[in-house]
């Protein structure tokens, strides 16, 4: 009887191996979330080599094409281009304060704006796998005086929660009643005013898709409030330090009476704009954070290598969380997304008192790029010719106009 089963055992085996095969065949080709899937890093991170840039090795087509950009359509700013876990580009181009003549430096540090919303939700996720928070808790849970019903942590990652734009609510207040608009305000103070208040918001929470600074600044809190930390301490302790970035810090008004950074925003497309910073530059969470285009780069390698939140926590930040914009363009968990057979980008960009960025993060072809502006115009629309250098989908293509997918950056 032995002889038999082993016999049938050595016969058989060769068949089951086949038929495994031709099932892994059959599978793969329909896999296609796979080919879009991110690349995550398993080798050592170290934020020194990954910082070596010799200006020798500067990828020459990259130079021309940022060269004609700020000669032709005035780009201010300053510049890295990654591809493969190496810098192939890395410049700064103009001034840090046009009416000082003071030139930009690489590690010049610019208020990030919308981009610092990337930092936030991660602190959030990385809440969230601690165990501090859940993503369908109520806001309040946290804030028993929120005048809102139903505005979970997930309807503020999306941009889904309905809130009006805190931003507009208490420029009006402070205009109207005369308050020092030199004094920032802090995000207690805001969560407060939102209480008394108590603003009409836009829409019904998870009605629809709305971008809106209000969402980042309630989680900003939220971060506070959970960690009994501030903000910029817990950002400062839980991302930049794990991550390498020296030059990164969260510059409120509520804390600085003069913001610490050399870099100076100007808007209305003019040098003559110079913005500088007043009560609205208090809260942070939607903004607040000021960084280095090195910096934002190992931000980037950081998440990559699992570091500061784990690779199925990122895949699920990087998972579209409302009906597609245009075919392409979507938002996830504090990312801007941009779709397509076999192409996953996450990035996000930034307009905020005379600044413009945007920090994309290919995730198929492994390239980084980040722009940060000091000069409000419309160079950034100019991107397709260097998204085509690097092989990459031209993710910004039409993307400026309407429905959502760039407002109130």
């Amino acid at each position: 009887m032995r002889l038999v089963i082993k016999k049938l055992l050595i016969i058989s085996a060769p068949l089951l191996l086949l038929m495994s095969c031709g099932n892994n065949n059959k599978t793969s080709p329909t896999n296609t979330a796979s080919a879009a899937s991110p690349k995550y890093s398993s080798k050592p991170f170290d934020p020194a080599a990954l910082l070596k840039y010799d200006p020798k090795d500067a990828d020459k087509r990259i130079d021309q094409f940022f060269h004609k950009l700020h000669e032709k359509s005035a780009f201010n700013g300053n510049i890295l281009v990654a591809k493969h876990g190496k810098i192939i580009y890395e410049n700064a181009l103009g001034w840090a304060n046009h009416l000082t003549r003071d030139s930009l430096k690489i590690n010049s540090q610019f208020q990030l704006a919308s981009v610092t919303k990337t930092m936030t939700s991660t602190a959030i996720m990385q809440l969230m796998e601690r165990g501090k928070l859940k993503l369908n808790q109520d806001v309040k849970d946290f804030f028993p005086n929120f005048p809102y019903d139903g505005v979970t942590i997930k309807l503020l990652l999306t941009h889904r929660s309905g809130m009006m734009n805190y931003v507009y609510f208490i420029d009006d207040i402070y205009r109207k009643e005369h308050r020092n608009q030199r004094k920032g305000l802090t995000n207690a103070e805001a969560m407060d005013m939102i209480a008394q208040y108590k603003p009409t918001p836009f829409n019904k929470p998870d009605k629809r898709f709305l971008y809106n600074n209000s969402n980042f600044m309630v989680l900003g809190s939220i971060i506070e409030k959970v960690s009994g930390m501030s903000y910029a301490d817990y950002v400062k302790e839980n991302i930049f330090k794990p991550a390498g970035m020296s030059h990164t810090a969260v510059y409120s008004k509520a804390v600085y009476d003069k913001i610490p950074a050399d870099v100076i925003g100007h808007d209305r497309n003019s040098w003559r704009y110079s913005v500088a910073p007043n009560f609205l530059d208090g809260p942070v969470g939607d903004k607040g954070v000021y960084s280095t285009v090195g910096d934002l780069y190992l931000f980037d390698q950081a998440l990559r290598a699992g570091m500061l939140i784990k690779p199925a926590t990122q895949d699920s930040a990087y998972t579209p969380r409302n009906p597609m914009i245009r075919g392409h363009f979507n938002y996830g968990y504090g990312w801007r997304l941009f779709e397509a057979p076999g192409q996953m980008v996450v990035y996000h960009t930034g307009w905020w008192h005379g600044f413009r960025h945007i920090f994309v993060r290919d995730l198929k072809n492994d390239v980084t790029i980040v722009l940060l502006g000091n000069l409000v115009n419309g160079s950034l629309l100019h991107l397709d010719d260097l998204f085509k250098l690097e092989g990459m989908p031209i993710i910004r293509k039409g993307a400026y106009n309407g429905n959502g997918d760039t407002a109130e950056d």
